[in-house]
């Protein structure tokens, strides 16, 4: 199983970055798609979540900020992240949850940095 993300980078604060994550060796349309979010030395912390059929689930802090879409026929999964503060400065990381027996899989984290 692999989760392939990507997209993240340097910008500028009130600015937008998309992140993407493909997913292989996975049978994408069985799991939810989650992003993730870690700083050094604390907790990974929920971004947003998508199910399947669409269903969407948002941590308060991006709330109107950050749209999570997947693509089933790509077996990929977006973040959209408009706004951007420099509090969002993390790296991000893609997750798959089973929607049966909740086995979950990582990606790599890609490094998402907004300066002032």
């Amino acid at each position: 199983v692999q989760l392939q993300a990507s997209g993240g980078g340097l910008v500028q604060a009130g600015g937008s970055l998309r992140l993407s994550c493909e997913a292989s060796g996975i049978i994408f349309n069985l799991y939810v798609m989650g992003w993730y979010r870690q700083a050094p030395g604390k907790q990974r912390e929920f971004v947003a979540a998508v199910r399947s059929g669409g269903d969407t689930k948002y941590a308060d802090s991006v709330k109107g900020r950050f749209t999570i879409s997947r693509e089933n026929a790509r077996n990929t999964v977006y973040l959209q992240m408009n706004s951007l503060k420099p509090e969002d400065t993390y790296v991000y990381y893609c997750n798959a949850v089973h929607v049966l027996t909740g086995r979950d899989f990582w990606g790599r984290g890609t490094l998402v940095t907004v300066s002032s």
